[in-house]
């Protein structure tokens, strides 16, 4: 068993700066598991804190059932990847691998079978022989990779390893992680302020702000049912749209009226909002960009004018503003290339007047003062 239990942990720093908050979470064997958050939410802390180079303020850290509070960091079963891969430079690729098996006084033979079967797996044998200079950053970091792999440790941290890599390697590098993690088998706590990372990645993922947890859930759970509106706003990309409405109730059915419109709150969610005896009264309504459509005139079509468009190859990222010059509302609109013909989009100009719609199936509401999704 290779599971990780934090329970009440809290960093402090001096000055009574709280960086992490009564953070509570159990991690299970073989799981992977993401922090993701903006800079400065507390989650390389946190991980530095379960590795062991950060000291704990408050709380307790278990390691396979045993508490490491006091346990120096080579005696806790974990290995870790940094950010800037922290090899040697003087050594070659073959050392840097080694280097930790030798401290251990591991026999040579045996060092050699674990290094060659790294390098197999990662595919870095044929530069085991260079030095890191003559490396790529993808190639410096399957270094580094396979520097962890070898001490046949319980739980993997990784703090964000992809971030000093352009964008076609990251991408790359992620489906390496995945078959990675497909061939180890073991527990893995990864790190990343990219909400990409964490959705691919992750079974599931805890998303932090300012040092709190503000939701754990599974991929698809923190995605279709955020718990409030920061997680609502982080997770998704370009960002859930948010609108500052009004929620009726008539005849036991719920509408929102966003710029003037009326859309219903449809099946399941309207269902939830009687049960919860939901109030009329102001609302955030949030939409995703995937969600919004390019519509004809009518009584649930919202107007607007289209400010900017942008070609992202399979798909335009329209940003509309929505309601009248003084309330305007920036938005944007996802529309797959494919569903528009060369006429349209000669059209799709500066100052061109749009009408868009969308489900109630498809919103989410907010309370404006508590941030707390109504419909979870």
């Amino acid at each position: 068993m290779a599971s990780v239990k934090l329970t009440n942990v809290k960093k402090i720093y001096d000055k009574n700066v709280v960086a992490v908050h009564d953070f509570n979470l159990e991690i299970k064997d073989k799981e992977f598991v993401v922090f993701v958050g903006p800079s400065g939410c507390g989650k390389s802390t946190t991980l530095r804190m379960i590795a062991g180079l950060e000291e704990i303020s408050e709380g307790t850290i278990e390691i396979d059932g045993e508490v490491v509070n006091d346990l120096q960091p080579k005696d806790r079963g974990i290995a870790m990847v940094f950010q800037n891969y922290a090899l040697y430079p003087h050594m070659s690729v073959y050392d840097n691998i080694a280097f930790s098996l030798r401290l251990k006084k591991v026999p040579e033979d045996v060092i050699y079978d674990k290094v060659t079967k790294a390098a197999e797996t990662l595919g870095i044998t044929e530069y085991l022989m260079r030095k890191p200079r003559a490396l790529s950053g993808g190639q410096r970091q399957r270094v580094a990779i396979g520097r962890a792999m070898v001490r046949d440790s319980k739980v993997f941290l990784m703090d964000e390893p992809l971030s000093n890599l352009d964008a076609k390697l990251r991408n790359q590098m992620r489906a390496e992680i995945i078959l990675l993690r497909q061939k180890l088998d073991t527990t893995f706590i990864y790190v990343t302020h990219d909400q990409t990372e964490a959705m691919t990645l992750a079974d599931r993922i805890v998303i932090m702000k300012d040092g709190f947890i503000m939701q754990v859930g599974s991929p698809d759970e923190v995605f279709d049912m955020p718990d409030n509106l920061f997680v609502a706003e982080f997770i998704g990309a370009p960002k859930m749209n948010i609108i500052s409405t009004e929620l009726l109730c008539e005849n036991g059915k719920y509408y929102v009226t966003p710029f003037g419109a009326k859309i219903a709150v449809d099946g399941d969610k309207g269902e939830i909002l009687a049960k919860k005896n939901i109030k009329a009264g102001k609302v955030l309504l949030g939409v995703r960009p995937e969600h919004i459509e390019l519509s004809g005139e009518s009584e649930n079509a919202i107007p607007c004018n289209l400010v900017v468009d942008e070609m992202m190859g399979s798909e335009l990222h329209l940003h509309v503003d929505a309601g009248d010059a003084d309330g305007a509302s920036r938005l944007i609109v996802r529309v797959p290339t494919l569903d528009i013909g060369k006429e349209e989009r000669k059209a799709l100009v500066a100052g061109a007047k749009l009408h868009i719609t969308f489900s109630g199936k498809a919103m989410h509401l907010f309370d404006p003062e508590t941030e707390k999704n109504l419909l979870v």
